[in-house]
């Protein structure tokens, strides 16, 4: 199998299902977003060192692709049978938020990101992610989405955040706080 086709070559693809859709559409903003960001998570993976991250983040990437899968597909026409988000998806990353912020100190400030290339990268994703989720947002006013979606990417971006914080932690690596200027 040749991994191209021409088929796009026009600036269309095709969703799952058959409909064609140009390559800026909401459709593909918002599964190339969520590919970006499985990108970023394995890049998070290749560098942590901590078990419960290293059983983690396969999940969620796991799971990334689940959500491209959806939203690569027209709710109209998909007659494919797809995996989807669970409320147990979302319940991981809640727990897995709170068992790393029962172990970091109390935040009091917002933190800069920075400080070493696996907290940057946690942080980098963090935004991907929130990007992900505003992209994904623009196709829900237009399109099904399933709210499980939403939440998994809400969460997402706060166990991202938790994760920079963490990773640092467990690095001894200062946490760089924003402080205004007066």
């Amino acid at each position: 199998m040749k991994i191209y086709t021409r088929k796009g070559d026009a600036g269309t693809t095709s969703l799952i299902g058959g409909t064609k859709v140009p390559k800026d559409s909401l459709f593909t903003e918002a599964y190339g977003t969520v590919d970006e960001l499985n990108a970023w998570v394995g890049l998070i993976l290749d560098n942590i060192e901590t078990k419960e991250e290293k059983t983690t983040l396969p999940e969620i990437q796991d799971r990334l692709f689940t959500i491209c899968s959806t939203l690569a597909s027209d709710p109209l026409k998909n007659k494919m049978k797809l995996p989807h988000i669970i409320d147990s998806d979302i319940g991981l990353l809640e727990n897995e938020i709170d068992r790393m912020t029962d172990q970091l100190p109390e935040l009091h400030s917002f933190i800069l990101p920075g400080g070493s290339n696996l907290v940057s990268y946690c942080h980098l994703a963090r935004c991907v992610c929130r990007r992900a989720e505003r992209r994904t947002t623009a196709l829900a006013s237009q399109s099904e989405v399933p709210p499980e979606i939403l939440r998994y990417l809400n969460r997402l971006s706060d166990y991202l955040f938790t994760l920079a914080r963490y990773a640092a932690f467990t690095s001894n690596v200062a946490e760089r706080k924003w402080i205004a200027r007066s």
